[in-house]
């Protein structure tokens, strides 16, 4: 009832001000981003709100493309397309320095998207966390969603006591900074789109829609065949059935021999 007497401009202001109200509650969720980078590009802020800083490795390690922006990247935003169409990538192992160092728990998400081989087995590679911790193994992006898809890593750790836990398995963190790197293997370079680290738990973080399968090609469905009308005349005269015939019919042959036979019969008996 309060909707309905509201004007059609009060009700868009109602409108917009309580999805900005939703939203902010959403990322407030999130937990809060310790670091985020978009990987070869530059600046960027996403849906969400997080804010992607330039690429610190700019001009310094590996080589920044832009080549994905040829393609429209599925399963994202269109406001965030440009974090999966930017790379950085690097013909050796390299990686990033996160500042890290307060107890807790944390998320560390991997942006991924193949923008340029059309085959899987192309590119493949490792990633390693704090030097000890391999989290993710022989990532082959096209063989996992194809070309021009988005595809995210969700890396759940501990910090405790200066040391980063991973599936149970420890590691001293040095500097106050933890690294992810980005291994070189034998199918072609490693590389990363974007990636950031938030503080809280991996069931916390936004994740990637589902892929839209295609839909199933199914055989036509067999044409039912068709029933001849009940009032439709076959084809061809009609013929009589005999069976059907009454028995005056069936007897006029015997009366006309026998109207032929009285005649001649008479005429025998006069001679």
């Amino acid at each position: 009832m309060i909707l309905r007497n509201l004007s059609s401009t009060t009700f868009k202001l109602f409108l917009s001000h309580f999805l900005l109200c939703c939203l902010i509650s959403y990322v407030n969720s999130l937990g809060q981003v310790i670091y985020a980078v978009n990987c070869g590009g530059e600046a960027h802020t996403d849906a969400l709100g997080i804010h992607y800083e330039r690429d610190p490795l700019h001009g310094r390690i590996g080589i920044a493309s832009d080549y994905g922006k040829r393609l429209i990247i599925g399963r994202v935003h269109p406001n965030d397309n440009i974090l999966y169409q930017t790379e950085r990538y690097h013909t050796n192992t390299f990686g990033y320095d996160i500042p890290l160092n307060s107890d807790g728990e944390y998320v560390l998400v991997l942006k991924f998207s193949e923008v340029y081989f059309s085959a899987p087995d192309q590119k493949v590679f490792d990633v390693v966390l704090n030097g000890d911790h391999t989290i993710v193994t022989d990532l082959d992006i096209y063989e996992r969603v194809g070309r021009g898809i988005a595809h995210d890593e969700y890396v759940p750790f501990v910090i405790s006591k200066g040391k980063l836990i991973f599936n149970g398995e420890e590691s001293e963190i040095r500097g106050g900074k933890i690294r992810v790197e980005f291994i070189k293997g034998y199918k072609d370079n490693p590389k990363i789109n974007a990636m950031y680290v938030m503080k809280g738990k991996v069931e916390n973080v936004p994740k990637l829609p589902p892929i839209q399968e295609p839909e199933p090609v199914t055989d036509s469905p067999k044409e039912e065949e068709k029933e001849v009308p009940k009032n439709r005349r076959p084809s061809g005269p009609k013929m009589p059935d005999p069976y059907t015939m009454d028995d005056s019919s069936a007897m006029l042959p015997i009366f006309i021999a026998l109207g032929a036979f009285v005649p001649f019969l008479f005429c025998l008996c006069k001679l």
